[in-house]
């Protein structure tokens, strides 16, 4: 078989931030979450990504951002490609690059774009023709939030389903999301093991398990009824949940910086000033910003002011992650 018997396949996924967060799993082999999440999917962060297998390689070769990967990093795909080959019947490695237009492994959900990225283009590549809620299902095995990445708009990722469902598109509530870059370099704890720390070790997880249902469905319910403020409210204290969890660790998860602090309290004097914005966080230094639409310039100029703040990514609600196809 010859290399152009199979395509190369280049996929566009866009990252998605939690407004109803997950942290902890709820089944590690599955890699299922312990609590249900719902996303806004963001049009100004995306990750390009092109698979080809090819019948020369020896192994797979994955570069991303123009650095060719090595190590863990490289295994966690390799492991993910195996799967794609063993679905697919397939006995060839991979070529794979792979490009992120925002920072990387930072907070900002690059491997929920990367992962939902690579799992569309890996299939087609490989020429599965599965439709998009059974690439969300194997994009959730690299990692969870990648299940959402395959659908724009707003996508609700439900306990223990095995893959994430569009709950509203965007054009039916255009609201703005205002990513506010803190930092370029990558975090020191990623999400996986951070997550299984706080598992661990915080007597403060029990307690975000049990009241995470109830914070997803104020959130999904204000969402539908395109109420802002409960929307912004539930969204805070989604992630205020979150990250107490974190800090009840032992040792305490800390991705905080003194400019995410600055900026909570920049979005809280900017509410009290009668501009509505609700900030939520990842698990990372950044905060993002909830806001509507009308209001977002003024805001991204107060926000752009705090001392730290390298970007402000302004974001609408994103698409449906896409592929093509070469030499099929």
């Amino acid at each position: 078989m010859t290399r152009t018997s199979l395509p190369k396949a280049t996929a566009r996924a866009h990252s998605n931030i939690a407004l109803a967060k997950y942290w902890g799993k709820g089944d590690v082999a599955q890699n299922l979450p312990a609590t249900p999440s719902l996303s806004m999917t963001l049009s100004a962060l995306h990750t390009t990504t092109s698979v080809v297998f090819e019948e020369q390689l020896t192994r797979d070769e994955i570069v991303l951002n123009g650095v060719q990967l090595s190590g863990e990093k490289r295994a966690r795909l390799t492991q993910f490609l195996d799967r794609v080959r063993t679905l697919a019947g397939l006995q060839r490695f991979a070529c794979v690059d792979s490009h992120n237009n925002f920072p990387t492994a930072s907070g900002l959900a690059s491997s929920a774009s990367g992962f939902s990225a690579l799992a569309l283009a890996a299939t087609r590549a490989a020429g599965l023709a599965y439709a998009p809620e059974e690439v969300s299902a194997l994009a959730r095995v690299g990692s969870a939030s990648a299940a959402r990445s395959l659908f724009g708009g707003y996508v609700a990722l439900e306990l223990g389903a095995q893959s994430a469902t569009r709950v509203l598109a965007g054009d039916a509530y255009p609201l703005s999301l205002l990513v506010c870059v803190v930092t370029l370099l990558p975090k020191d704890q990623g999400s996986t093991l951070g997550m299984a720390h706080t598992q661990k070790t915080s007597p403060y997880y029990p307690a975000w398990v049990d009241s995470a249902p109830a914070v997803y469905e104020r959130v999904r319910g204000a969402l539908l009824a395109r109420d802002f403020d409960a929307l912004g409210r539930a969204t805070e204290h989604s992630a205020l949940l979150m990250h107490a969890s974190m800090f009840a660790a032992e040792p305490p998860l800390n991705y905080w910086s003194p400019t995410t602090l600055a900026l909570l309290q920049r979005v809280s004097e900017l509410r009290a000033s009668g501009l509505p914005a609700y900030a939520t966080m990842d698990a990372g230094p950044h905060v993002k910003v909830l806001v509507e639409p009308h209001n977002a310039q003024k805001i991204e100029n107060a926000l752009r002011e705090v001392a730290g703040v390298k970007d402000v990514l302004v974001c609408a609600p994103g698409p449906d992650a896409t592929v093509t196809l070469e030499g099929a």
